[in-house]
């Protein structure tokens, strides 16, 4: 699934080629997403014109000239691309084509249909509701905020990072990636996590995002930018998906575990 580094990375790939533009019309092919499109969705969306993105979370926002805007969720395969002039024949698995006023097309491709898009009011949406803090938020994600949930729950440091309700858009690959850099294994309990250790894992999450962003998030898949991009991330994963590869630190191979139905990579030298 694309995590916040991939999806910021659509986000800032598509803003300057949809921003200012008119939408014409929308052709929805298939209906049938992770919630099924309102039957008035491509009359209410067409002739509206595109003002900016935004990203909460894992979802990419595009505030409209209407009290809607709309929200695009990628699921577990999905692409939300620009394609340029000529327009060429849908592909399979296109199930949303925004045809803007430059003749170019946006286009929702998903493969699984496990994605989204709607239309909806960001103020009062039930998708946005009961989401955590933003990662980058130094008002409301840090050590303190963390050593405090700390306190109230029995789950382990990796279950608590993957949780929406706790942290925004932090998902396997980058939770993984994260207590590697701080030492710290994926099963520990977030209770019996210092002071210290907490403060680690806030501004570890913080390099390791803004890093992951700045090479275009991580094509472990079929992940591809708004444009067609693979992501360069992939290549400096430290455990994810390295199972008995050597440690990039002490030569120790990787391990796997399965923590919440989800592989989880460490070192069982470098991380306690």
């Amino acid at each position: 699934m694309p995590e916040l580094p991939e999806v910021e990375t659509t986000r800032r790939s598509l803003e300057p080629l949809v921003v200012g533009r008119t939408i014409e019309s929308v052709e929805v092919r298939c209906a049938n997403l992770r919630r099924p499109l309102d039957e008035d969705f491509a009359a209410r969306l067409a002739g509206r014109r595109l003002l900016a993105t935004a990203r909460r979370a894992k979802y990419l926002i595009f505030e409209l000239d209407a009290p809607e805007s709309l929200i695009v969720h990628l699921g577990m395969s999905g692409r939300l691309i620009h394609r340029p002039p000529p327009v060429v024949e849908p592909l399979k698995h296109d199930h949303v084509l925004v045809a803007l006023d430059d003749d170019s097309l946006m286009v929702f491709h998903d493969p699984r249909r496990f994605g989204l898009v709607a239309l909806v009011d960001t103020d009062d949406c039930d998708l946005l509701r009961g989401i955590g803090p933003e990662p980058f938020d130094r008002d409301l994600f840090h050590g303190a905020y963390l050593a405090a949930l700390g306190r109230k729950t029995v789950r382990t440091i990796k279950d608590v990072l993957m949780d929406q309700r706790v942290v925004a858009g932090l998902g396997n690959i980058y939770v993984n990636e994260v207590l590697f850099a701080c030492g710290i294994r994926p099963r520990r309990r977030l209770a019996r996590m210092t002071r210290a250790e907490c403060d680690g894992v806030v501004a570890q999450s913080r390099v390791i995002l803004a890093d992951a962003i700045e090479h275009r998030g991580s094509s472990v898949s079929d992940f591809l930018d708004g444009v067609g991009r693979r992501g360069g991330y992939q290549w400096k994963h430290q455990v994810y998906d390295r199972e008995g590869q050597p440690c990039p630190r002490c030569a120790t191979p990787i391990k796997a575990v399965v923590i919440a139905q989800r592989s989880s990579f460490y070192c069982p030298k470098c991380q306690r």
